[in-house]
């Protein structure tokens, strides 16, 4: 059996002779013009992502002004009491939006509560009621913000 090598004493095929002129089209020059527009356009693109990222967390990433309801009873075909706890900082107040909603889903009470701080402000208390326009099956918390 014989071996077939493509290295000769002139080196590989492609260093030996170039491919023929015009065969194959014209090399491409690299274009280095595009390469700076691209990294401008992605670090704009990054500039809007964070900027729309820190609007975002200021409307809804504060974590200090949380609620969670704990109970919601006395119900009546005119109100509800709903049970809360919110997570206040230290000498905050907040403002909570309480609301009822019915059996359809159709939001039939709702209301602004200004929250003060308890003697344990990160579990603060509230009871509140909520008169309605109808009989409500839930009552809720929507969200809190500073006040």
């Amino acid at each position: 059996m014989t071996e077939t090598s493509t290295d000769t004493a002139a080196g590989p095929v492609a260093e030996r002779a170039p491919w023929p002129a015009g065969r194959y089209g014209r090399r491409r020059e690299r274009r280095g013009a595009s390469r700076p527009a691209v990294l401008a356009l992605a670090l704009v693109a990054a500039l809007v992502f964070t900027l729309i990222g820190v609007r975002l967390y200021r409307a809804y990433g504060d974590g200090d002004y949380t609620a969670s309801v704990t109970a919601f009873d006395e119900i009546t075909d005119t109100q509800v009491v709903v049970t809360f706890m919110v997570r206040l900082p230290a000498g905050g107040e907040a403002v909570c939006l309480v609301r009822a909603r019915d059996k359809t889903g159709t939001e039939i009470g709702r209301e602004e509560v200004t929250v003060r701080p308890g003697a344990e402000p990160e579990r603060t208390m509230v009871s509140h009621r909520l008169v309605t326009t109808g009989r409500p099956v839930t009552g809720e918390v929507k969200g809190c913000h500073p006040a």
